[in-house]
């Protein structure tokens, strides 16, 4: 195992951020994971997928590992459902084209989220009326300090809103091998968030099936979300905060047109793009380091900007929309 020392991760994190990792090394393979455990490093390891929803503040001064583990495969079939393994660094798009191709219905609507299949059941990836715990069937996950394989069915995963095991008790204790989905034989369309319907009309589309609504979906991103290609981002820094009914009241009372979506438990949901944009934040710029002109959850590096100009942005945002509507946002995106 080639265990390399102050390695760049600039092209491994989406928002583009230079920083380094004291110790780095890739495995496509739990064997090579467990090799690489095993070098002569003193280092706390750290998973690294496709550095699509991760913040550095500073260089790494441990051991980053980068998760490489590819393949999809059909490993289970009933008369209505297909079940679909995907190894842990497959690029998260490419796995949903692959179910799209042979008509595997439950993840259209997630088309086109950034980054790869590891991380979607860590963050419960969702968009557009559906979360990745809608169709997830189990993961296999490696521990990094006893070195055992562990299966994951859905009620161990503790999934909620954008939220996992993996995200809180058990953060930094495992690495994804691969996940595997429950797909539907006989799709059934979900159109019910309200973009995504009008997007359909817009588009003409009369008889609805798999590939068109995900066509709507990637119309949608890529009109309002900008390419971390071409700009460096990590796609939506923020939480969409869930509040009390008698709150959302007051709220609404106060600024009226306030956006409130009903949510688990008989709380209601609020946009948080809309009060970012309320404080006056869409398309802010200082330096290097914004927020996007069209959508207000997505902080953005124009260039050089450091990691540490990005995280105070996001507290100057959080302050002033909490000063403004007595709600303090919750950062979707992990900071290290």
């Amino acid at each position: 195992m080639n265990i390399q020392e102050n390695i760049s991760l600039r092209e491994l994190n989406t928002f583009h951020i230079q920083a380094y990792a004291r110790y780095f090394a890739s495995f496509a393979s739990a064997e090579e994971l467990e090799e690489a455990l095993m070098a002569p490093v003193n280092a706390r390891p750290m998973i690294l997928g496709g550095g699509s929803n991760i913040l550095f503040t500073g260089d790494y001064d441990g051991l980053i590992l980068k998760n490489e583990i590819l393949g999809i495969d059909l490993v289970q079939e009933d008369e209505s459902f297909a079940y679909i393994r995907a190894g842990a660094g497959e690029n998260w798009h490419k796995v949903v084209l692959y179910c799209i191709e042979r008509n595997l219905g439950g993840i259209e609507n997630l088309s086109l989220i950034p980054g790869n299949v590891g991380a979607s059941p860590m963050q419960n990836i969702g968009a557009y009326g559906v979360e990745l715990k809608d169709v997830f069937h189990e993961l296999e996950a490696y521990h990094l300090k006893d070195k055992t394989r562990v299966i994951f069915t859905s009620r161990d995963c503790a999934f909620g809103y954008r939220e996992s095991v993996f995200k809180n008790r058990l953060k930094g204790e495992f690495a994804i091998l691969n996940v595997t989905f429950r797909l539907n034989k006989r799709p059934k369309f979900n159109t019910s968030y309200g973009a995504l319907d009008q997007e359909l009309r817009k588009m003409g589309v009369e008889d609805l099936s798999i590939s068109k609504i995900s066509k709507a979906v990637i119309n949608i991103r890529s009109s309002k979300l900008p390419d971390p290609k071409v700009l460096g981002n990590a796609g939506s820094f923020f939480k969409n905060p869930s509040v009390s009914v008698p709150t959302y009241d007051q709220l609404a009372e106060k600024y009226p047109g306030i956006p409130g979506y009903p949510a688990e438990e008989g709380l209601i949901k609020l946009a948080a793009g809309w009060m970012i944009e309320k404080c006056g934040w869409k398309g802010f710029r200082e330096g290097d380091a914004g927020c996007h002109a069209l959508q207000a959850l997505v902080l953005i590096n124009y260039g050089e900007a450091t990691g540490g100009e990005i995280y105070n942005l996001s507290q100057q945002i959080k302050d002033s929309v909490e000063l403004k509507f007595a709600v303090r946002l919750e950062t979707e995106v992990n900071i290290y």
